[in-house]
């Protein structure tokens, strides 16, 4: 599909976090996993990193489950291929609960091996190699409000203005 202009596919970064039951085994997991990373290539995305969480107990019980194995999922791909994964995830008996929200565009998403962009190798800057800025006291520059609202002797207020 031609991108807005009729060039470029519009391909975007996405992330899915996918929640599977904490029964299965690991095949049926990676099955899925594999259907969507299929999906992806075959609408010309890329796939991203998979980051797999592991087992979690759930703040309330899902399905009748107490926990669930995430799984986050990064890829780039075009709208509608996003939507035929959300799709598949859905109607995926394994999974227990997914969501997919598109990253902001100036995120990339890194294929397998390969870093983001040159910022994401660099070590964290300390906290310590900055200085704190101080908070500026602005109380001292403004003048004193000399048109503020007054009460009158029954507690309603009487807005006073100035006159010159």
């Amino acid at each position: 599909m031609p991108g807005p202009e009729g060039g470029e596919p519009l391909v975007r970064p996405y992330e899915s976090m996918i929640i599977f039951d904490a029964e299965l085994e690991e095949p049926a997991i990676a099955a899925v996993l594999d259907r969507s990373t299929e999906l992806i290539r075959s609408g010309g995305g890329e796939r991203g990193t998979i980051d797999r969480w592991g087992k979690r107990a759930f703040a309330y019980e899902m399905r009748h489950r107490r926990e669930g194995y995430y799984v986050v999922m990064e890829y780039t791909a075009e709208p509608a291929v996003a939507a035929e994964i959300d799709r598949l995830l859905h109607l995926a008996d394994e999974v227990l609960r997914h969501k997919t929200v598109r990253l902001p565009d100036s995120i990339k998403v890194t294929s397998v091996g390969k870093p983001a962009n040159k910022e994401s190798a660099k070590p964290a800057s300390k906290a310590s190699d900055k200085p704190a800025a101080k908070p500026a006291d602005t109380t001292a520059d403004k003048p004193a409000d000399t048109t503020a609202d007054k009460t009158d002797g029954d507690g309603d207020v009487a807005a006073h203005s100035e006159t010159s």
